[in-house]
């Protein structure tokens, strides 16, 4: 799926790995991928962890397709937090993302970052020890544990792609920024790393949760 943003240019792109089981539709994408990027997904011992490396490399083609480029092509540098770049195409800014069978790619002209999860179950320990206070209160106001756990993947793509948009990863910590919601729907991101403002946006898969964060100035 692609999806495009004219208001700021963003481009948008998922997809399931299941094409990728056919082994002679595997091989096709895999031969078109660069060197770095074959040799990637050659490290990995697990199938299901080749099909998503291979599946981001694949978005991360038809992004810059887009632009006329190829990724095998380009080079793919990384910030001092890991973040991915393009040395030669400061222009053009990308997060790559992938969880369980599906993959995320957002590209746009300022930085982003992008993040999808697949909800496979609630970590009630993990988000009182990283998620700010009203936060957490937010994640388990409802009764229903499936709701929670909705919320919490919410939250947690959320947090990722911020991260990703600051090129800090988790770097910054995940409670010294908040997100603060109205019933189920997003109000605002309260965060003292910088003077920025950002974009965010959340989709929904069935399955996952997904976000977008876009450094908006």
């Amino acid at each position: 799926m692609r999806k495009d943003f004219p208001d700021d240019g963003r481009k948008l792109f998922t997809v399931n790995t299941e094409f990728l089981t056919d082994s002679a539709v595997y091989a096709r994408y895999y031969s078109e991928m660069s060197v770095v990027r074959r040799e990637k997904i050659k490290r990995l011992h697990a199938e299901e962890d080749r099909r998503l490396s291979l599946a981001a490399g694949i978005l991360l083609d038809q992004g810059l397709q887009t632009y006329g480029l190829r990724e095998a092509d380009v080079r793919i540098a990384y910030g001092a937090y890991g973040k991915p770049y393009l040395p030669d195409f400061p222009d053009i800014h990308f997060s790559l993302s992938h969880s369980h069978e599906m993959a995320m790619a957002v590209f746009a002209g300022a930085p982003v970052g992008c993040d999808i999860e697949y909800q496979k179950r609630l970590n009630e320990k993990l988000a009182r020890r990283f998620f700010c206070p009203s936060e957490y209160a937010w994640m388990t106001q409802p009764e229903d544990l499936e709701a929670q756990k909705r919320r919490f993947y919410r939250l947690w793509s959320l947090k990722e792609s911020f991260l990703k948009a600051t090129g800090m990863g988790l770097h910054l910590s995940l409670d010294s920024f908040c997100f603060t919601f109205e019933g189920e729907d997003l109000c605002s991101l309260r965060q003292q790393y910088d003077d920025e403002k950002y974009t965010l946006e959340e989709y929904t898969l069935e399955g996952y949760s997904a976000a977008v964060c876009l450094k908006s100035g």
